[in-house]
C-alpha cells in the first residue's frame, strides 16, 4: 500500500498551493483536459524503504548537506517493515549498502528519562499516521502517550516541530554517541537556555575507514524547562556536557501543558562548530515557510521534465526516479564557502559550492549523465570538488564519504565521470587541469602514504595488459582490493582507457589518445578462448578458477556472464570476440532467457533474473538488481536486434514501481533511479565516460527535458512516441530533428544542440537500426 501523502503543513497556506501550481505548469504542458498537478504529489519517498532499496522518506533539499529522517534500527536507516522509530537523524546517503550516516538521532518522548540506548527509547509507529513528500515528513508516535513529529529541511539545516500531549514533561534527546555507523567519540553540550551543540566522530562503511568529524547546532524556539546529560547507564539532571566514546548524549525538557508544540533547528558542518553556527544564521525561516520552501525547490527541480501519456503509477514511479537521483551528491561547504579537504584541512570555495559523497563505482553509469543534463550547474561544481580532492589529498577519489576515501569498491570510476563532465562541456577551463590528473591516476599507482588505492593493479596491468586475481594478497590499505578482483579490474581500468581516450582526442592530445585507446582494447587479454567468456589470471599469468562462467571467481559482485558486456568502448570488437552478431545474439538471448521473456516479461524479471538484492554470484542470468550489467540490455544495438533491447529494458522497468518495495536493489546514490529515468525516455549513456547515447522506445507518447541554456544550446531535448504501449512498443521509424535517422544511437553534440527526437511505433519489429554500422562505434 502506497503511504499517504499529507496535505501542506498547518499555516502554509493557500500561497504556497498557488505557488506550486504556477511551477506545475512549466515546460510541457499537460493534456487540456486534465489541471496542472503540483509534481511534488507524485512523488512516493517510500519507495525503496523495502526489500534493501536502502532510500530513506525524510526530508532533504535537491543535493543537501542535511537528509533529517527517521531511523528505524535498519543499518542504513528506515527499513518499511519496521515498528518502532529510534531517532531522526540529520545525515544520510539514499540506496546504500552498508552502514553510513545516523549522526545524532534525535526523538520526542515525555515522562521521566530513564534509558540511554536507543533501541531500548525507541517509540512505536503505524505507516498509517505517517506522510510524506519532497521535503517533508510526518508521523504520529504511538508511544509517549502520541507525540507528532514533522520533518524539514534547508541546504544545511533540518528543522523539526514536534506537538506533545499535554505534558509538563516534554523531552527531546539528543543521542551524541549512536548512530548507523560506528561512532569513536562524541561530546554534547546544554550551550544556554535554548542551544544544543555536539561534536561527533565516527568512522566504517563497509568495513573500517579513517574517522570524519560532524558538528551540529540545534536551537529551539523556546527556552528550556530542565536538561541534563547521560554518559553511558548515567544520567545526571543539570549537567551541561558530556563527553565519551560509547553512549553519550543529552536531554532537554519543556513545559506543554498549554502550548504543545515545540520547533527548533539543527545546522551540520563538517568544517567546526563555527560553521555550525553560521549555517544556523544563514539559512533561518519558521517550520511552515521552511517547508514550503523546500517543496518549491523539489517543483522547480522536478518541472525540467515533463511527461505525457502514461498511467498514473507510471508518472508517479518516474518522478519519484527523478526526485531520487537529485539527492546527492551532497554540499560539503558552508554557507560562508568553507569546508574540510581531503587533507583535512579548511580550505574556502571560490566561485562554485564544493560537494561530497561519491559513489563513483555506481553513479559514473548513468546518475552523472543524467545530472549533466538536467542540473549542469550543480553538476559543474561537483566535477570541479573532484579535482580539488586530489589537489588537496594527493589523488582523485574512488569512493569518498564526507571528508574521507573509504576505497570501496574497484576499478577507476572516476574517470569516467570526469570525461563525461568534460564531453557536456562542464570542465571549461579547467580541461588541461582535469587532464593532467586524469593522466596520473591513469598511468599511476598512489604512493604508500596517501590513503587512496587509484588503479591498485596499475603496475601489472600495464605491464602485462591485465590486472592478476590474487585473493590471498593482504589489502595494503583499508577498503576493496583490485587484485582481489582481477578480471573485473582489467574490464573496468579498460573501460577508463577509452573514456580518456576520447577527451586526449578532443583536447589533441594524439599520441596519448592512440595510447590510452589501444589500452582499451586490454579486455581481449582476459578472454578465454576456450571457454569463450572473459576469465581471471593468476599471478603468472594462466587462467585460473572454475570454467564455469556463473562461477568464475574475480568479478567484483558479479559473475563473467554479466561482466562479459561491460565492453562498452569497443561493441563491434565484443561482438567480434564472442563469434560475430548472430553468436552474440544468441548468447543475449540466453542471458535474458528472451523466450520466456517474451511469453511474460514481468514474471521473468521477478523470477528468472532476480533473486535478491544481494545474491551476486553463481547466475547465468541478467542482474538488473545491481550495476555491473546495466548497459547489457543495449548490446542488442550492436547485433542489429534493436527490438530486443527494448523488450528487455521494458521488462526491467517493471521492477519499479511506486510501492515500498519498488526498487530493484540497492539505489546507490540514485544510479538505479537514474537508470530507470533514462531508459524510460529511451536515451541512455551506452558509452560512459565518451559521448554515445543509445536509443530504445519511450514509455511516455512525449517527455520533454527543459535545459539550460548556458550549456546547452538548444534548450531542450524532446522524444515523442505516440501510442508507445506494452503491445506497440516495436521502433518502426525515427526522425532526429525532421530527418530520417536510422541509427541506434546519439551523440553527446546532438543533445546539447537540443534534439527532437521522433518515434514510430508498432506491434512489430522493423528494419529500423539493423544495419552493420547502425550501432554504437568503437573509441578511436
Amino acid at each position: 500500500m502506497r503511504p499517504a501523502v499529507r496535505p501542506l503543513p498547518r499555516r502554509a497556506g493557500a500561497a504556497v498551493l498557488a505557488l506550486v501550481a504556477v511551477l506545475g505548469t512549466a515546460g510541457l504542458a499537460p493534456p487540456a483536459a486534465r489541471p496542472a498537478e503540483p509534481l511534488t504529489g507524485l512523488v512516493n519517498p517510500f519507495i525503496g524503504t523495502q526489500n534493501e532499496g536502502n532510500t530513506f522518506p525524510g526530508a532533504a533539499v535537491p543535493f543537501g548537506m542535511v537528509q533529517l529522517s527517521p531511523d528505524t534500527g535498519h543499518g542504513t536507516g528506515y527499513d518499511y517493515r519496521h515498528e518502532h522509530i529510534r531517532g531522526f537523524s540529520t545525515v544520510h546517503l539514499s540506496g546504500v549498502g552498508c552502514r553510513i550516516g545516523g549522526d545524532l538521532p534525535v526523538l520526542p518522548t515525555t515522562g521521566e528519562v530513564t534509558s540511554t540506548d536507543n533501541a531500548r527509547y525507541a517509540a512505536s509507529f503505524s505507516h498509517r499516521d505517517e506522510s510524506a513528500r519532497p521535503g517533508y515528513y510526518r508521523v504520529r508516535l504511538g508511544s509517549y502517550g502520541g507525540i507528532t513529529a514533522e520533518l524539514t529541511a534547508t541546504a544545511r539545516t533540518g528543522r523539526q516541530r514536534y506537538t506533545f500531549p499535554a505534558t509538563g514533561k516534554a523531552n527531546v534527546l539528543f543521542n551524541a554517541g549512536q548512530a548507523l555507523h560506528r561512532t569513536v567519540s562524541s561530546t554534547v553540550e546544554v550551550v544556554d537556555e535554548r542551544t544544543v551543540r555536539t561534536t561527533i566522530t565516527g568512522r566504517g562503511f563497509c568495513q573500517d575507514t579513517r574517522p570524519y568529524t560532524l558538528y551540529t547546532l540545534t536551537r529551539f524556539d523556546r527556552p528550556f524547562a530542565s536538561y541534563g546529560t547521560w554518559n553511558g547507564d548515567r544520567i545526571s539532571a543539570g549537567s551541561r556536557s558530556s563527553s565519551s566514546a560509547a553512549r553519550n548524549g543529552a536531554w532537554v525538557r519543556f513545559d506543554a501543558t498549554r502550548d504543545r508544540d515545540v520547533e527548533a533547528t539543527t545546522a551540520v558542518s563538517y568544517v567546526d562548530a563555527a560553521g555550525a553556527e553560521r549555517n544556523l544564521r544563514a539559512e533561518q525561516d519558521g517550520f511552515d515557510r521552511t517547508a514550503a520552501a523546500a517543496r518549491a525547490a523539489w517543483e522547480r527541480r522536478l518541472g525540467d521534465v515533463r511527461v505525457a501519456g502514461g498511467s498514473t503509477t507510471l508518472r508517479r514511479t518516474f518522478y519519484s526516479s527523478l526526485y531520487r537521483s537529485f539527492l546527492s551528491p551532497n554540499v560539503g561547504s558552508d554557507a560562508d564557502g568553507r569546508y574540510r579537504g581531503w587533507d583535512q584541512r579548511v580550505h574556502r570555495a571560490r566561485g562554485f559550492t564544493y560537494y561530497q559523497n561519491w559513489s563513483l563505482w555506481d553513479t559514473y553509469r548513468t546518475q552523472a549523465q543524467l545530472l549533466a543534463l538536467l542540473a549542469p550547474r550543480e553538476a559543474r561544481d561537483m566535477a570541479l570538488s573532484v579535482l580539488r580532492v586530489d589537489a588537496e589529498g594527493g589523488w582523485l577519489p574512488k569512493w569518498g564519504y564526507g571528508t574521507v576515501e573509504t576505497n570501496i569498491m574497484t576499478g577507476d570510476p572516476v574517470t569516467p565521470y570526469l570525461t563525461n563532465a568534460f564531453h557536456h562541456g562542464l570542465l571549461t577551463g579547467h580541461e588541461e587541469e582535469a587532464y593532467r590528473v586524469l593522466k596520473k591516476n591513469a598511468d599511476g599507482v598512489p604512493p604508500a602514504a596517501s590513503p587512496a588505492v587509484g588503479r591498485e593493479g596499475n603496475g601489472r596491468y600495464l605491464r602485462d595488459g591485465y590486472v592478476p586475481y590474487l585473493p590471498q594478497r593482504p589489502r595494503a590499505k583499508p577498503g576493496d582490493s583490485d587484485f582481489h578482483q582481477g578480471a573485473s579490474a582489467t574490464l573496468e581500468y579498460a573501460l577508463a582507457d577509452g573514456a580518456l581516450a576520447t577527451m586526449a582526442r578532443a583536447l589533441g592530445h594524439r599520441a596519448d589518445a592512440d595510447r590510452y585507446a589501444a589500452r582499451s582494447r586490454a579486455y581481449r587479454r582476459i578472454h578465454d578462448p576456450d571457454t569463450g567468456f572473459f576469465r581471471p589470471r593468476d599471478d603468472r599469468g594462466a587462467f585460473t578458477g572454475p570454467a564455469d562462467p556463473a562461477r568464475s571467481p574475480g568479478f567484483h559482485e558479479g559473475t563473467a556472464w554479466q561482466y562479459q558486456w561491460l565492453v562498452p568502448q569497443d561493441p563491434p570488437g565484443l561482438v567480434r570476440l564472442i563469434g560475430g552478431r548472430d553468436a552474440t545474439d544468441r548468447r543475449l538471448d540466453s542471458f535474458f532467457a528472451y523466450d520466456r521473456l517474451l511469453a511474460d516479461p514481468a514474471r521473468t524479471a521477478r523470477e528468472v533474473w532476480v533473486h535478491g538484492p544481494y545474491d551476486y554470484y553463481n547466475a547465468d542470468k541478467y542482474n538488473p538488481q545491481n550495476e555491473p550489467d546495466l548497459i547489457a540490455p543495449y548490446t542488442y544495438l550492436s547485433t542489429g536486434r534493436p527490438w530486443k533491447t527494448t523488450d528487455v529494458v521494458h521488462a526491467a522497468l517493471t521492477l519499479f514501481t511506486d510501492t515500498p518495495d519498488g526498487m530493484t536493489g540497492n539505489d546507490d546514490l540514485g544510479t538505479m533511479s537514474a537508470w530507470m529515468v533514462l531508459s524510460s525516455i529511451g536515451v541512455y549513456p551506452v558509452q560512459p565516460g565518451a559521448d554515445v547515447w543509445g536509443l530504445s522506445t519511450p514509455v511516455f507518447d512525449r517527455v520533454e527535458l527543459r535545459l539550460d541554456k548556458r550549456w546547452y544550446p538548444g534548450g531542450r531535448i524532446a522524444v515523442s512516441a505516440p501510442g508507445t504501449s506494452r503491445t506497440d512498443r516495436y521502433v518502426r521509424s525515427v526522425r532526429l530533428d525532421g530527418r530520417p535517422y536510422g541509427r541506434t544511437y546519439l551523440t553527446t553534440a546532438d543533445l546539447r544542440r537540443g534534439a527532437r527526437l521522433d518515434f514510430a511505433v508498432g506491434p512489430r519489429p522493423s528494419a529500423w537500426g539493423t544495419g552493420g554500422q547502425d550501432g554504437p562505434p568503437a573509441v578511436r
